[in-house]
């Protein structure tokens, strides 16, 4: 058996270390946001002028045509073209956390060396076919910067996952725990595939994600690292509200956490905005799916009174970083915001 990332050496780094850039694949199936993309395009725009301010955005499109309509509508909003570079790697859809490329890093001789993740995608257990060009996008990316590339041979997206860069790692039984990702899996043989690829000794395990995520339950709109041993987490206040108990039984779990060493974990609560519908449909906002980079954290935004408490209490988090609301009720339409169409680039530092 050929020898494991662990076993290399290699980590998964915590989002809030240095990075080089952010990686998006750009938006254009309009049926993942049905009768309201219109507006999804700008809000993406929006979002690579501000990283753009910070550090480098590296875009996924389908070819040159792609590329010169995007270009044009970021100039349309100032975004720094240094910062900004085109890949032609096209893609199924834009939910660049879950099918893009997880970087892990090792110290090497006084240097750090990268490596690229590539775990098997299935679209969420096949609820949106087709997912091929999907799935082949981490070893499009390793092969055009001459990365390595392991593959782990299971079904895992990035937004299922959340990792404080020290050891330990975050996630839900709702989602990882599903037949429809890994059924010949069972929890003991997933662990061991996290620590063997991530470098993560300590796995943590919350239980339901939020109502109207087609995820499944992904952490990302549940509980956050930001700091080694600190955590944020979603509370929904209206015991009337279907995510009322799912909510508590997380915040019940996390108070009796620790990190590796032992410590129990801070534990930071954020509010969840009133209930968002669309066409009947509870959709999965959550003050949760913000992105932490250089300089920036983008929060999404869906209620003016309560964006503030939380724009508030992760600026008191992130005393070095700017951070920024940005509505994002059109771009939940899709099931998504800011921090499921984003993938960071770690720092070789």
């Amino acid at each position: 058996m050929p020898p494991t990332p662990c076993e290399l050496g290699f980590r998964m780094p915590a989002e809030w270390e240095p990075h080089r850039g952010t990686w998006l694949s750009w938006p254009h199936k309009e049926a993942s946001w049905p009768g309201r993309f219109g507006p999804v395009p700008p809000i993406f725009a929006r979002m690579v002028r501000h990283l753009a301010e910070h550090e480098e955005v590296h875009i996924n499109v389908s070819g040159a045509e792609m590329e010169q309509d995007v270009r044009r509508l970021l100039a349309d909003r100032r975004a720094n073209g240094q910062r900004v570079h085109f890949h032609y790697h096209p893609t199924n859809d834009a939910w660049c956390r879950d099918h893009g490329p997880i970087f892990i890093q090792r110290e090497v001789d006084h240097h750090r060396e990268e490596a690229i993740l590539d775990w098997d995608y299935n679209a969420w257990g096949g609820k949106y076919p087709p997912f091929d060009l999907d799935d082949v996008i981490p070893t499009r990316i390793g092969q055009e910067y001459g990365i390595p590339v392991f593959s782990p041979k299971m079904v895992l997206e990035g937004g299922s996952i959340d990792v404080n860069g020290r050891g330990t790692l975050l996630t839900t039984e709702a989602c990882l725990l599903n037949p429809n990702r890994n059924p010949g899996l069972g929890r003991a043989e997933i662990e061991s595939t996290l620590r063997d690829n991530l470098g993560v000794s300590h796995i943590l395990w919350l239980g339901d994600g939020i109502a109207g995520d087609d995820t499944d339950g992904h952490v990302d709109d549940l509980t956050r690292f930001v700091n080694s041993s600190t955590v944020v987490t979603v509370v929904e206040e209206d015991p009337a509200d279907e995510n009322y108990e799912p909510l508590q039984e997380n915040l019940e779990r996390l108070s009796g956490m620790t990190d590796e060493s032992g410590r129990p974990l801070r534990v930071v609560r954020l509010p969840m905005p009133r209930a968002l519908h669309h066409e009947g449909q509870r959709l999965p906002a959550s003050y949760a799916n913000f992105y932490i980079a250089n300089g920036v954290v983008l929060l999404p935004a869906y209620d003016p009174e309560r964006d503030e408490q939380a724009r508030l209490t992760l600026q008191s988090l992130f005393p070095d970083r700017e951070v920024i609301a940005i509505d994002c009720t059109d771009l939940v339409w899709g099931l998504g915001a800011f921090h499921c169409v984003s993938q960071q680039w770690p720092a070789l530092r």
